[in-house]
């Protein structure tokens, strides 16, 4: 039978790095400090980002509504909303890859 515990080792490092790296919040749905960072500056280069949603949620008119009550723009508002959403699902994102490299 192979020795796996190099690889189970390796893999407690890597957990106890992401642990260090991302400490988790009381509250899923706060933005991540890299996140804010991001958003906040305005020469991060940006990119169109179109999906058909269901029109029963509104999303348009509560985006809109949201833009009014806040003054957050309509694309800062989908990016914290996405970013959070995914990050709390276990899909951070590789900041370390400069902007426009292939995946």
């Amino acid at each position: 039978m192979a020795d796996h515990s190099l690889y189970a080792r390796r893999l407690r490092e890597i957990a106890d790095a992401l642990d260090a790296e991302f400490p988790p919040t009381s509250d899923t749905r706060t933005p991540h400090p890299d996140t804010l960072d991001i958003i906040r500056n305005r020469h991060t280069k940006r990119g169109q980002f179109n999906h058909a949603v269901p029109e029963v949620l509104q999303l348009q008119r509560r985006i809109r509504r949201c833009n009014a009550d806040t003054g957050v723009p309509h694309g800062d508002i989908v990016a914290l909303a996405v970013d959070t959403w995914l990050r709390a699902n276990g899909y951070p994102p590789d900041l370390t890859r400069p902007q426009g490299e292939a995946q």
